[in-house]
């Protein structure tokens, strides 16, 4: 099977690509620590923040949900929230589903507009 390369040349010549050691881990290292930094850090700090608005909403409070509602809260439970929506409407809603708690008045300045 020797047509081009004796067989002792071939089994003398070092072998292309062999064990790199660490220099060869450097580059797929770095981009799975900007990757980090880049996404999952921010994702992380986000998802706490929210966990934490939500520990610490009160009734009384002026909320926007996920769907698009501003409405202030009435009650609270472990899972649900009740938001009046607009005079005698209280709507439950799911306590993940509050995306951000609105400043005070905003809820009474919507409702003085659908009023003129």
């Amino acid at each position: 099977m020797s047509f081009f390369i004796s067989d002792a040349l071939a089994e003398a010549a070092p072998a292309v690509g062999t064990q790199p050691g660490w220099e060869g881990m450097l580059f797929p290292l770095g981009i799975l620590v900007f990757f980090y930094f880049l996404f999952l850090r921010p994702q992380h700090k986000r998802t706490k923040e929210h966990k934490k608005m939500l520990e610490d909403m009160q009734p009384g409070a002026e909320v926007a949900t996920g769907g698009g509602l501003l409405g202030k809260v009435v009650s609270l439970d472990e899972n649900f929230v009740q938001v009046e929506v607009a005079n005698n409407v209280v709507l439950q809603v799911q306590r993940h589903q509050i995306s951000s708690l609105m400043p005070k008045g905003t809820y009474k300045v919507q409702m003085k507009k659908t009023k003129s």
